[in-house]
């Protein structure tokens, strides 16, 4: 990739979005404590593992200044690991190191983990303990004129406390081992999520182009949500540009996602699965999604709050951008969504200040330059190839993929050669753009140009493993093929998959159709409807027809095959039928058949001539009649088949003896509604790594042991009738995900501990599931999330040997059913063999587990310094419906913690602290809550809130509203960067409020049609606040809308929004009832928001306008866009932070 360099117009172009990593890691430490041995090792393994390392090997002596080049080398580092040890703060060169890490974390967004090497975080934090007493050691040699730098180097020290790090504490040299290997592990998967996409390289002369898209996304708004349409014909470059932007801002961000080649893989893997990823790449996490329209709520749901960048790259279909953005309002503020497309009618969706941008052929300066990059890997022609190349690139006409695959065409060509290229463009007619391409192709030997011509047709974005498995068996030749194709620039290789350009796939459509223009049946390859449908319905096949990919336009009469129409296509290799419908299935099958994927197959069972043992890749789907494998035999060896796929197979009963297919990777078996069996052999496939049955609701025979050492995957969730699970016969490190929930087994083996790997275990809904053995969790080290809930029958002891297990969401609790604290802390607490001594648990979720007045789960041990393990690392804490009276001051240890969920906890009387990092609380129905420490900071503004908490939901709460309503605000601070979105019960706008606008009470007692149209409009929703107003005085202003549910509305899945603006700041606040958790109470309901007003340049405003905004309904929406919510009342106030002094400025004004 070509790094470039050129400046952004943008202001707010962060400098991370141009910096440069020179090293992947940079390691602070201190010297005489770790180098000999652990750093030592550390940095070895790093090494050794293809990790850039920066370690410095001089120990600086007492008082000498840190280098200059080991602050660049920090700079210059894309993660720091901060070894932190006793004697660490004793050093004044590592506390200084430590300032210059912070510095760039800020500036850079550079990673930083720290490792606490035999000292604790709180230690750090604090500065006590033998850590402290270095610090109180330097402290004491520190002149009168340093005492700032001694109070800089403890803030940083109590800042990188509260990140998430890895603690260790020294018990063997097996143990450092693996606590070495658990750092490898995190850093390589930082070094994957930061690596940046391939860009083509291209000329620094087009970065003005770059700048232009810069000015459209308006990045220094942090205050809206901005949409970006980049457009033009096939091949100007519209990709290239998108990732080289994506690649510069995406650290900018809380979460990015590049969703590339829309249009194809729309069509081969669905927009259910691009969803799946899209959500996937944001949250870092696989959730489950089987509807589309699931999957808007979804992605609205979780991203309503986040600053993302999101690129959709080659849309050609609306509903592709519906599905998947289709309003920006999804989003948090400061996000920013890019579409790539080559029909702008894609973008008539987008809002009247979202920016359209159009990509435009290439002068031919600009031509030469990209042209002679590839062809002389310079920006300019060598003096005796100027004028052949100023030939050459007319027959581009500026296109950057004709200039690019002429320049790697022509590369390392004499000039006769060149001559003779000429002389070919010379002869196509009108300079035809494919005909030119062509030439490149003409290039390639026989072999390789077989592997163009099937990726053109058949595999197009498909595994670069499977296509070469396939090539292979073909003699292709794959290795050599698929470079010289790369080199050609005619493909290129992204996230593992072979993809190719529009346009050298028409142009290879073209190249076989020109093989036999009127008879179709004489080609080798066939992909045109029309074409197929005259080959089989005539029974116009040949032997030359080699693979055949059958996608029929939607609505097309279903094909009438002839009986013998497949049976003259005997050399026939890949059969693909994607959307097409027969009035009869094939009575023959070719059995030199590589690929076979048919869509809604309509036989029970394959042509009795089909062995199918050349097969690699056989997948059935789509309510496809099969019935039997009766094919798949074990006197045939099956070597080479390598995927089977089985979705929405209605009538499969049976998963046969697969013992003949040993080279399986891949076995997917979903929503077969009636298969009842899957035999022992899938138990023993040595080489599976993916195994699935969801939705399977009739299994009920399961392999009884599993020894599947490849495995990475297990999907047994909703297989309703599956009882039993297997025991797991050998060590499964490779198995990071299982997925049981909603499944009927009854009990977990303690064989289980086998699955050393595991990082996510879902059993919610396991209804009958009621042995969990006590010491599971302690057995899997590196398990992240954990998901009970819904266990109703769960029980509490594991028969005669008195082994504790753990209840969840038990609805009754007997007298001898109680889980001692003892039991809670071996069931949290990492195995004694923990290599960093502490838990990777993120999600925690203990709904309605508390109910007994027996306190059968201890909650207050979680908050007891036992369970610090996993303190540092926990993000999801849902401990609603417990019986807790206080939230435990302890709460503030969980440092990571940014969803709370105490709803239904109705003892609750008091939240007197909060997590740090906390962004969302939800404390619905608290109907005993009385304080709340955190809501009177947050009402007084007095700067000692969280500043990270934007949501705070408290419907339910009738004590706390009363006090809450009775709150005037005094001389507050101002509250920088942030706004607060809090939900209350009530119905009317406090009455300090000053600026207020409502409705007639007639209007909105009668609620009619004609009324809830007047609602809807925007015009009435202004509130103007006369000024002028000195910015410099303003803390902020505070904001207050009233909403009324539709009761008749409850149990819809609904979506209603309305933002709120400030004068020329878009989006403020916003109303969003996705939030399904508060639509459970009260119909009113009272919005607050408090926003500070630092982006408005101008510093003195002659009026305030607040205007409630309501977005447009899509045309094709199904519904009216707000009969869920009427919006009674609006109220603003400004927060001034000298009242008196601008009193007296309003005065004089």
């Amino acid at each position: 990739m070509a790094i470039q360099l050129g400046g952004s117009s943008s202001s707010s172009s962060s400098s991370s979005s141009i910096h440069i990593w020179n090293h992947d890691v940079f390691l602070s430490f201190r010297g005489k404590d770790v180098r000999q041995k652990f750093i030592s090792h550390l940095y070895q393994a790093l090494r050794q593992n293809g990790i850039n390392t920066y370690k410095d090997n001089v120990d600086l002596e007492r008082g000498e200044p840190i280098s200059s080049e080991l602050f660049k080398a920090i700079v210059e580092s894309r993660i720091a690991i901060i070894v932190f040890s006793e004697n660490y703060a004793e050093s004044k060169w590592c506390l200084d190191e430590l300032l210059k890490i912070l510095e760039c974390k800020k500036l850079f967004k550079q990673i930083v983990l720290p490792v606490f090497y035999e000292v604790k975080p709180s230690d750090i934090r604090e500065q006590k303990g033998s850590f402290g007493e270095a610090f109180t050691k330097l402290g004491k040699k520190i002149k009168d004129a340093d005492i700032k730098q001694l109070e800089s180097w403890k803030e940083a020290l109590e800042e990188v406390a509260e990140l998430s790090g890895l603690e260790y504490t020294a018990i063997g040299l097996d143990d450092e081992s693996e606590f070495i290997e658990s750092i490898i592990q995190w850093v390589n998967s930082r070094i994957l999520n930061q690596t940046p996409l391939y860009v083509a390289t291209y000329p620094i002369e087009i970065e003005s182009r770059i700048r232009d898209i810069y000015q459209h996304l308006s990045l220094e708004r942090n205050d809206i949500r901005r949409m970006v349409g980049i457009f033009g014909v096939g091949g100007i470059g519209k990709t290239t540009f998108a990732k080289d932007i994506y690649n510069r801002i995406s650290d900018q961000f809380v979460g990015s996602c590049f969703l590339c080649n829309i249009k194809e893989r729309s069509k081969r893997e669905g927009l259910i699965e691009l969803q799946k990823i899209l959500l996937s790449e944001i949250l870092g996490k696989k959730l489950d999604i089987y509807d589309a329209d699931r999957g808007v709520n979804v992605i609205r749901e979780r991203f309503r709050s986040k600053r993302v960048l999101l690129v959709l790259d080659d849309v050609d279909e609306l509903d592709q951008l519906k599905k998947l953005a289709g309003d920006r309002a999804w989003f948090g503020l400061g996000s920013r969504i890019i579409v790539t497309t080559r029909d702008q009618q894609v973008l008539k969706f987008f809002e009247d200040d979202d920016s359209k941008y159009e990509l435009k052929l290439w002068d031919d300066n600009e031509a030469l330059q990209l042209f002679s990059l590839h062809a002389f890997k310079k920006d300019e022609p060598l003096d005796e190839y100027v004028e052949l190349s100023k030939r050459v690139i007319k027959y581009a006409q500026g296109l950057p993929l004709a200039l690019t695959v002429l320049g790697s065409d022509l590369k390392d060509q004499s000039r006769h050669q060149w001559k003779g290229a000429l002389d070919k463009y010379e002869s196509i007619p009108h300079r035809d753009i494919q005909g030119v391409l062509q030439i490149s192709y003409d290039g390639l030997d026989d072999n390789e140009k077989e592997m163009f011509l099937d990726i053109a047709f058949f595999f197009n974005g498909e595994y670069l493993v499977d296509i070469k498995k396939i090539f292979d068996n073909y003699n292709f030749f794959p290795d050599d093929g698929i470079d010289r194709l790369i080199k050609k620039c005619l493909i290129t290789i992204e996230s593992g998959c072979v993809w190719m350009h529009d346009l050298l796939q028409d142009m290879g459509r073209e190249i076989v159709r020109r093989e036999s223009p009127l008879q179709p049946g004489e080609r080798s390859r066939l992909w045109f409807h029309e074409d197929i449908r005259g080959v089989l319905e005539e029974s116009m096949g040949t032997n030359k027809v080699a693979g055949m990919i059958i996608e029929m336009p939607k609505g097309e009469d279903a094909i009438s095959l002839n009986s013998v129409a497949f049976s003259q296509m005997k050399r026939l290799r890949v059969l693909i039928v994607r959307n097409a419908s027969f009035t009869s299935g094939p009575n023959y099958l070719s059995n030199e058949l590589r690929v076979l994927d048919w869509f809604e197959y309509p036989l029970q069972s394959l042509p009795p001539n089909f062995h199918g043992k050349k097969l690699i890749i056989f997948r059935m789907s789509g309510h496809s009649l099969i019935k039997e494998l009766s094919f798949i035999k074990c006197s045939i060896k099956f070597k080479d088949m390598t995927i089977m796929h089985f979705h929405d197979c209605d009538f499969l009963t049976k998963v046969p003896d697969l013992s003949s297919v040993p080279n399986l990777k891949d076995l997917e078996v979903d929503r077969c509604t009636r298969l009842v069996e899957v035999h022992d052999s899938v138990g023993s496939l040595e080489n599976l790594s993916y195994l699935s049955f969801f939705d399977c609701s009739n299994l009920r025979i399961f392999p009884r042991s599993l020894k599947l050492r490849s495995l990475n995957l297990l999907d047994l969730g909703c297989c309703s009738s599956l009882r039993c699970f297997p025991e797991i016969m050998c060590e499964m490190k490779s198995l990071y995900a299982l997925y049981i929930r909603g499944s009927a087994v009854e009990e977990l083996p303690l064989s289980i501990g086998n699955l050393t790997g595991l990082e996510f275990l879902y059993l919610n809904n396991c209804k009958n599931l009621m042995r969990l053995p006590i010491n599971i969790i302690p057995l899997l080290q590196h398990l992240r999330e954990f998901g009970i809930s819904g266990c109703a029958n769960l029980l509490k002891k594991m028969g005669d040997d008195q082994q504790s297990i753990l209840a969840i969401e038990s609805p009754t609790m007997e007298d001898n059913t109680t889980l001692s604290e003892e039991q809670l802390q071996e069931i949290l607490a990492p195995p004694t063999n923990s290599s960093n001594g502490s838990s990777e648990l993120q999600v925690l979720h203990c709904r309605n587990s508390f109910q007994s007045e027996l306190d059968f789960f201890p909650i207050s041990s979680i908050f007891t310094e036992s369970f610090s393990n996993f303190s540092a690392t926990l993000t999801d804490l849902n401990l609603s419906g417990s019986q807790i009276v206080s939230l435990p001051t302890s709460i503030k240890e969980f440092v990571s913690v940014i969803v709370l969920d105490l709803s239904g906890c109705k003892k609750l009387e008091e939240i007197s602290e909060l997590p740090p990092k906390l962004e969302l609380l939800f404390a619905l129905n608290c109907q005993s809550l009385e304080r709340f420490l955190e809501l009177s900071s947050i009402l007084e503004f007095n700067g000692s809130h969280n500043r990270s908490l934007n949501f705070i939901a408290l419907k339910g709460c009738d004590k706390l509203h009363q006090k809450i309503w009775n709150y005037k605000v005094p001389n507050p601070l101002l509250w920088k960067g942030h706004y607060n979105a809090t939900v209350l019960p009530e119905n009317e706008i406090p009455e300090w409020f000053q600026h207020l606008k409502e409705f007639l009470e007639n209007e909105i007692a009668q609620r009619g049609d004609d009324d809830v149209q007047l609602i809807k409009g925007n015009e009435d929703w202004v509130i103007n606040i006369e000024g002028p107003h000195y910015l410099e005085d303003i803390s902020g202003i505070v904001i207050y809308v009233v909403t009324f549910f539709n009761e008749d509305l409850r149990d819809e899945d609904f979506l209603s929004e309305a933002e709120v603006s400030i004068g020329s700041l878009n989006c403020v606040c916003r109303i969003d009832s996705t939030l399904n958790h508060i639509k459970a109470f009260d119909q009113y309901d009272v919005w607050m928001w408090y926003s500070d007003l630092e982006s408005f340049e101008a510093k003195v405003l002659d009026n305030l306008r607040v205007q409630l905004r309501i977005p447009p309904t899509p045309s094709d929406s199904p519904r009216e866009p707000f009969s869920v919510w009427y919006y009674i009342s609006m109220g603003a106030n400004v927060v001034y932070k000298h009242e008196s002094r601008a009193h007296k400025r309003r005065k004089m004004d």
